[in-house]
């Protein structure tokens, strides 16, 4: 990764940039029927949650200035740490692949209908943004946030103009699955903050600010799209934006903040793979990453992603809570080592532990009781290595 030291304001542009998506808002669409109030009482409380996992796991990377996944292997071992690599990777995939999909399709309405050009412009312009590198985007990237906010002000006006009562729901999503759901966003960039705290300038206040912008702005934009649904009885973001008269505006919305948020998936997707092998070609790699995204973004329906979702939610879930319970209670680091067998197993067991919480509807969602759960067995488990030790 480029050896750039970060400032604040680069830091809350950057995930300012991450939080206005399309995806966010089209996630938000899909807790309208638990009703307004249950709705927004279920996005403030799973970002909450979400977002304490993201500052812990983002001030790791902060504190020893190594990328999200060089960290990782602090938990599990630098050749155990790399099976996470390769499910970050294949997670980033998949999310650059969506997002460009979703965001060409959001713009179809605005693009006289063709789905292949939105792909294209949406992945070529993730291209430049890479290739731009973390010193020539940070003046580009500023002028698009800047831009992206004051015409989601716009959508925001357009989506709650003239809303009365509070509609009610209808019984067909519970608040646990809308908790997880609200905690999925937050939860899926966990892999990849620590890509863009490594390297701040100051790595403290870079990670709360961070925190705090990315899951302020995630807010808004479940709260845009439960009100799309819910007021303005309509979920297609395209269509929406056409009827409140945004035209272009509308179509620079969904480009440049389906840009801001996928880039840095398919940065990450390249430094990722440089922590599996090939060091120093992050930029390629994530090239490769977002040309990749775009080409399946082309060929393959990404109508519904309930079920991606879950799978991150199984692997990072637990996974972070190992990270953070070695990290910060046992303070052991296990980077030297090949392998910590004993975490990896204790991840195995939080990874059947959310599946099978998938199959229960509990008030508090999958992922709390998963991450407490295994926080508690990674602490149990260096006790009692540490007790045997002093034994020994």
């Amino acid at each position: 990764m480029e050896n750039v030291k970060t400032s604040l304001l680069d830091n809350g542009m950057l995930w300012f940039g991450a939080g206005v998506s399309i995806a966010e808002i089209l996630a938000g669409t899909l807790l309208a029927p638990l009703g307004a109030v249950k709705a927004v009482e279920a996005i403030v409380l799973g970002h909450v949650l979400g977002g304490i996992l993201f500052y812990l796991v983002g001030l790791i990377s902060a504190q020893s200035g190594r990328t999200a996944m060089e960290a990782v292997k602090m938990a599990f071992g630098h050749k155990g740490g790399l099976l996470f690599a390769a499910l970050n990777v294949i997670q980033l995939l998949g999310w650059t692949a969506i997002m460009i999909y979703d965001g060409a399709l959001s713009s179809t309405a605005l693009l006289n209908g063709s789905h292949a050009i939105g792909c294209l412009l949406i992945g070529g312009l993730i291209v430049v943004w890479i290739a731009l590198g973390a010193g020539g985007l940070s003046k580009v990237n500023r002028v698009a946030v800047t831009a992206l906010f004051l015409l989601t002000l716009v959508l925001c006006a357009t989506v709650f103009q003239g809303s009365g009562t509070l509609p009610a729901g209808d019984g067909s999503l519970s608040f646990g699955a809308a908790l997880e759901i609200a905690i999925s966003m937050p939860l899926s960039w966990l892999p990849v903050v620590g890509d863009y705290t490594c390297n701040a300038a100051n790595g403290k206040k870079a990670t709360l600010v961070s925190t705090i912008t990315y899951n302020l702005v995630s807010c808004w934009m479940f709260f845009i799209g439960m009100g799309a649904a819910s007021f303005a009885g309509d979920t297609d973001v395209g269509a929406i934006m056409l009827k409140a008269g945004l035209g272009t505006a509308g179509l620079l919305i969904i480009v440049f903040s389906t840009v801001t948020t996928t880039f840095l998936d398919a940065l990450s997707a390249g430094i990722s793979l440089t922590s599996i092998g090939g060091a120093g070609k992050e930029k390629l790699f994530a090239i490769a990453a977002a040309i990749l995204g775009t080409a399946a973004a082309l060929l393959y329906p990404m109508d519904d992603i309930t079920e991606f979702l879950y799978f991150i939610g199984s692997v990072f879930a637990p996974m972070a809570g190992v990270l953070l319970s070695s990290v910060f209670w046992a303070k052991k680091d296990f980077y030297e080592d090949a392998f910590s067998w004993k975490n990896l197993l204790v991840w195995g067991i939080g990874f059947l532990v959310y599946r099978y919480l998938m199959t229960l509807d509990i008030p508090v969602g999958c992922t709390l009781p998963d991450v407490v759960l295994v926080m508690g067995l990674t602490a149990l488990v260096q006790r009692t290595r540490q007790t045997l030790t002093g034994l020994t």
